[in-house]
């Protein structure tokens, strides 16, 4: 017995290692968010985080909730397959929605020439965003971000489809410290690989000069989001 949930426990460690670096959705969406809002590192750890405890989380309490009920697996499979549809398509209207502000923002903040007067004479001109470039600042727009709050809902509508019928029913002949152990290493070996990849590629990201393509970098975060979503939906 102890040697079956110990061949268990690998098993979680390494799948929810696989599931995770498999799965771009997992990291993608924070690289290019941080990059195009420009958070810091550790506001994109706690962010990342966040999500990856929502994302683990409900699926453990769901497969909580069936083994202390008797649920049979293929119900709860299926609750799991229907949150994965509902989370893919948060995913495709929120990156669609992400991504047409962001051509929006980026229109609108299209560089253009201004030439400064002085006693009648020009001193000097310049090509500046409505931004805070060349010290003048033409406009202060104020936006709650709700950015962090939508990626949080998603990742809790997002279920871990192999943590139930993989670990967690096998877990259960084990009693409860069973079930406790097996979730326990799955979300540490999850979100461990979750937040080491989102950093170690949003430190890489921002090293690379996007040039007059920075003021895209909003509709580029959206397009991302919105094609991680499509690909869930295929199946890819």
């Amino acid at each position: 017995m102890v040697s079956e949930l110990n061949i268990l426990l690998v098993t979680a460690a390494s799948v929810g290692f696989i599931h995770t670096v498999t799965g771009p959705d997992h990291y993608l969406p924070f690289v290019v968010i941080a990059r195009a809002r420009k958070w810091s590192l550790a506001r994109t750890s706690l962010i990342t985080l966040l999500c990856g405890i929502g994302h683990v989380g409900s699926s453990i309490l769901l497969g909580g909730l069936g083994i202390a009920l008797g649920v049979v697996l293929s119900k709860i499979e299926g609750i799991e397959s229907y949150r994965g549809n509902l989370a893919a398509w948060a995913f495709v209207l929120f990156g669609l929605a992400y991504m047409i502000w962001g051509i929006y923002r980026a229109v609108k903040n299209k560089p253009h020439r201004h030439i400064h007067y002085h006693a009648g004479e020009i001193t000097h001109e310049h090509e500046h965003t409505h931004e805070n470039e060349h010290n003048h600042i033409h406009s202060k727009e104020k936006i709650i971000n709700l950015t962090p709050w939508v990626l949080i809902i998603i990742f809790v509508l997002g279920p871990c489809e192999v943590l139930i019928p993989i670990l967690m029913y096998p877990a259960a002949k084990h009693g409860t410290m069973g079930i406790v152990l097996v979730s326990s290493v799955f979300a540490i070996a999850t979100i461990a690989t979750m937040m080491t990849i989102v950093l170690l590629l949003t430190a890489g990201f921002n090293r690379i000069p996007f040039g007059k393509l920075e003021r895209y970098t909003h509709a580029i975060a959206g397009a991302t989001i919105l094609l991680s979503g499509i690909a869930i939906l295929l199946g890819l």
